[in-house]
């Protein structure tokens, strides 16, 4: 599993397991919730695979829970002061993206990634992985395109979108270098 930069694959896959026996779900149930297959599920708690975004967020909403949420829950709690070499990144095994958690509380309503995106590549997110979320992604470098329900927003560093009622989203990078942008989401 070297697709999490640091050391939090074994945290990731226990707080997946803690997450969905808290709830006396069994895989099956979990599967049925996330949309995610019960033999995923069940290779990502015995740290077979690592999971992508995507399946993340799909459990994560599961959970009633952001991705930041789940990732925050696995590392353990964050204090106020949040120094960059403590900040948890994690590699999307398809697309290669790198997400480092910048900023996140339980007991406070905003989050802050910092993500990477290689060049060519893109990542869909479902409506649900929005409902109970607003959030802005602001461009520092690279160019970014969004598809966010019916229409397409093209992002040069420095520009800053934020997102309207939840739909579907596919983030992408059709440029030749990579792209890296903030997102600042709040919980809803």
């Amino acid at each position: 599993m070297d697709t999490l930069v640091d050391d939090s694959a074994a945290k990731l896959a226990r707080r997946i397991r803690l997450e969905r026996e808290a709830r006396g779900w069994s895989l099956a149930e979990l599967a049925e919730a996330s949309g995610v297959s019960k033999a995923s599920i069940s290779k990502i708690e015995r740290e077979e695979v690592s999971p992508t975004a995507v399946i993340l967020v799909r459990l994560a909403t599961a959970f009633d829970l952001t991705l930041a949420g789940l990732l925050l829950r696995a590392e353990g709690e964050a204090g106020r002061l949040s120094r960059a070499g403590e900040q948890a990144l994690w590699r999307d095994p398809d697309t290669g993206y790198v997400r480092r958690q910048i900023y996140n509380r339980p007991d406070h309503p905003i989050e802050m990634v910092q993500v990477e995106l290689p060049a060519g590549r893109q990542v869909e997110f479902p409506a649900s992985a929005y409902a109970h979320i607003r959030q802005a992604v602001w461009v520092t470098t690279g160019e970014l395109t969004i598809h966010e329900g019916g229409e397409r927003h093209v992002l040069a560093p420095g520009d800053c979108l934020g997102f309207g009622a939840p739909g579907p989203v596919v983030i992408a990078n059709q440029s030749h270098l990579p792209c890296s942008y903030v997102v600042v989401l709040a919980r809803s």
